[in-house]
């Protein structure tokens, strides 16, 4: 089972296409996971000549696409609701928006379908995405939750969403959620409540990443084997943990790469990720697409370690077995 192995652009988005391109075929990539900032939705929706440019970008450089992201502008869809709107996001969106929470969800939701329509252009079949959260910021409980409060919000990431995974339905495309904090689903149970809630819609799915699970004490093995049918990208990132009696989880402001805090990401291969039990439990569910490094690492020079990253990665990528490892022993 020979995955590909792409590099997800986000972090790179201060490169050009063909700066990112020419520098991941020189890292060892097959192909590039596309973000929004060498993407263009609205232009891709609309415009087969700008999609053929950069189609051929990648053909010069042999490079594939299996998946795009467009992960900001999702999080603006259910960020800027009454009550959830951080300024923060005045970032994600268009500048002349900027403190109008209103007119950026709109903003957001119409560029979420473009890119339904954006990724059909380009054959790709899986969008990687946030989706928001109005209740995140509740998710201590204190002052009091009331359940009520967490239904309703469940129920308007629905109303916001729903629409939107029509689009692409109608364009045969995937919506892979990063399950990640600040999002309505951000570990095991917030997962399921989200696939219940949308009554298990087969457009909605994960985009696998381990290292928003570890460092919150879940196991990414049973995570895999649980929502195996859900599983519809992943990305290949790890974190490393130094809870150490002073630092503690929840990260104490601290800017990351800070050896203050009690978790970092790193690059794969330099944490306490087990990639290996993870390919075994792909391996067993049948996962075959790529597996996509997002390189995330504060204490590294960025080209040598997604180099790095790239080589580990093709290392641990290992087919499963096509028989029992007992089954030639036999009696003469």
């Amino acid at each position: 089972m020979a995955r590909p192995v792409t590099l997800y652009t986000g972090q790179w988005g201060d490169l050009s296409l063909e700066e990112i391109s020419g520098l991941g075929k020189q890292m060892g990539y097959d192909g590039l996971e596309l973000s929004a900032a060498h993407y263009n939705i609205k232009r891709a929706a609309e415009d087969p000549a700008y999609v053929q440019e950069v189609k051929d970008t990648l053909m010069k450089y042999g490079l594939n696409c299996w998946a795009i992201s467009n992960h900001l502008t999702g999080q603006c869809v259910a960020d800027t609701l009454p009550g959830a709107y951080d300024s923060r996001l005045d970032g994600f969106a268009p500048s002349e928006l900027a403190g109008k929470p209103e007119e950026i969800r709109k903003w957001a939701i119409q560029e979420m379908k473009e890119t339904a329509y954006a990724a059909k252009a380009l054959g790709v079949g899986v969008v990687t995405f946030f989706m928001g959260s109005p209740i995140w910021k509740f998710w201590y409980s204190f002052p009091q939750t009331p359940e009520k409060m967490i239904e309703e919000a469940y129920q308007k990431v629905k109303e916001l969403w729903s629409p939107i995974m029509d689009e692409f339905d109608a364009c045969g495309v995937k919506l892979a959620l990063e399950v990640h904090p600040t999002e309505i689903a951000f570990d095991y149970w917030t997962t399921r409540k989200l696939l219940d809630v949308f009554e298990n819609r087969p457009t909605l799915g994960i985009n696998f990443d381990p290292s928003h699970l570890v460092w919150q004490g879940l196991d990414p093995q049973m995570f895999i084997m649980d929502f195996a049918d859900r599983i519809y990208h992943v990305h290949v990132k790890d974190v490393k943990l130094n809870l150490n009696g002073r630092n503690g989880i929840l990260g104490s402001h601290i800017t990351f790469g800070d050896q203050r805090r009690g978790w970092n990401f790193v690059s794969p291969g330099h944490g306490d990720v087990d990639f290996d039990n993870i390919i075994r439990a792909l391996n067993q569910t049948g996962y075959e697409g790529p597996l996509s490094v997002e390189w995330e690492d504060s204490g590294m020079e960025r080209v040598f370690g997604a180099t790095e990253a790239c080589e580990f990665t093709r290392k641990i990528n290992f087919s499963p077995s096509e028989m029992a490892f007992d089954a030639a022993l036999k009696n003469k």
